[in-house]
């Protein structure tokens, strides 16, 4: 059962971010396995067992990241990541272009929130059609969004502008994707297994979101 991660679980982030090496890793990979891998597979298995309690419609799958970096993408980086993560996501091939649930931890913070991982332009060049032709369902989840403060609208912007919907549509318009962030230092909160209830209180104030989007990429123009 997940009782909230520790101070040794930062201290061992800490460490493998500063001494990113075989040598260290192995010398502490009991910490490791105990402050930081345990916790979030208890965090995870509980997230996903809670949300597909309350949404048997929806048969998402859990993954969770591994320390292992990719032998062949370290472009000049360690061989371990001191960021960490598991996401609730759809299955298939093209899971990466539709929303996925997740939450992060790394040395200084966490986050969490929904997103999509690989958006691609022509289903965010979609979505600005769809607003242009039908701005209301959106308009309303714009809205809604902008009287909330516990996420933020975080994915990259273009640096030329796609068009001028008025506000709040133009927070969303010129983005090249969806990333809906709630992110927080290291609090009490992380030690504490009321993360798991603010983690699934957080994902159901998303669902919304989660739909239009889903329905929106899922559907052949």
């Amino acid at each position: 059962m997940f009782q909230g991660f520790s101070e040794e679980t930062t201290q061992f982030l800490w460490g493998i971010r500063f001494n990113n090496e075989k040598p260290w890793f192995e010398a502490h990979k009991q910490h490791y396995l105990d402050y930081v891998q345990a916790p979030l597979r208890e965090l995870a298995q509980e997230v996903y067992e809670g949300f597909s309690a309350a949404h048997p419609e929806q048969p998402l799958m859990m993954r969770i990241s591994r320390i292992y970096r990719d032998a062949r993408r370290l472009y000049g980086r360690g061989p371990y990541k001191s960021h960490l993560w598991f996401n609730l996501r759809m299955a298939g091939e093209d899971w990466a272009r539709m929303p996925a649930f997740w939450f992060g931890i790394h040395p200084a913070g966490y986050s969490y929130g929904m997103g999509v991982f690989d958006a691609r332009p022509a289903d965010m060049a979609k979505f600005r059609a769809v607003i242009d032709r039908d701005p209301g369902p959106m308009l309303a989840l714009a809205q809604n969004f902008a009287r909330q403060d516990r996420f933020v609208l975080d994915a990259e912007e273009y640096k030329r502008s796609k068009g001028n919907p008025p506000a709040p549509l133009d927070q969303w318009y010129n983005r090249k994707g969806i990333e809906l962030t709630c992110q927080r230092p290291i609090d009490s909160l992380l030690y504490s297994r009321d993360l798991l209830d603010d983690i699934l209180t957080g994902y159901e104030a998303l669902m919304p979101y989660y739909h239009y989007f889903a329905t929106l990429f899922r559907r052949e123009e």
